[in-house]
């Protein structure tokens, strides 16, 4: 059932188009499951998505997340940690390496516990939006002419 936070994405496949709800697509993404069923796995390795689907077979080799999800990470984990310290620092009077000690190891553990389940999240968002192959047509570089200027 779709609710009024979860908008439903209607193009590509005929008139109509099937339905991806975008809201259910990403949390599916983020607890590293398919986004098209919600049963198959969505990553072979740490960071290495599976070329598809061992539930209902749909195609995830041709996602590209690239850089989107370190950055992500970084904007939340930089805000969040940022507050901690600054928290900590105006509480506890502590020298400066006894921060870098509490702080180094929770900024790495927290990076390397999101950068997963949040390139879920955006391989669940660009398969809502039909995004980079998910809606069927190619996505390859060759397949675009450039316009022409006229002479």
């Amino acid at each position: 059932m779709n609710t009024p936070t979860d908008p439903v994405v209607r193009y590509g496949d005929g008139p109509g188009g099937a339905e991806r709800p975008l809201g259910r697509s990403i949390m599916r993404g983020l607890l590293n499951r398919c986004p098209a069923c919600g049963n198959g796995k969505l990553f072979r390795a740490f960071l290495k998505p599976v070329h598809h689907c061992a539930a209902c077979g749909e195609a995830m080799h041709h996602h590209r997340s690239d850089d989107l999800p370190p950055y992500i990470v970084i904007l939340v984990l930089g805000h969040v940690l940022v507050g901690g310290y600054m928290l900590t620092d105006l509480t506890f009077v502590l020298p400066v390496w006894v921060h870098l000690a509490i702080w180094a190891p929770i900024t790495v553990i927290a990076a390397l516990a999101s950068i997963q389940p949040i390139k879920g999240g955006v391989i669940g968002l660009q398969w809502a939006l039909r995004m980079h192959g998910f809606g069927g047509e190619s996505d390859s570089p060759d397949d675009y002419e450039l316009p022409r200027r006229p002479d």
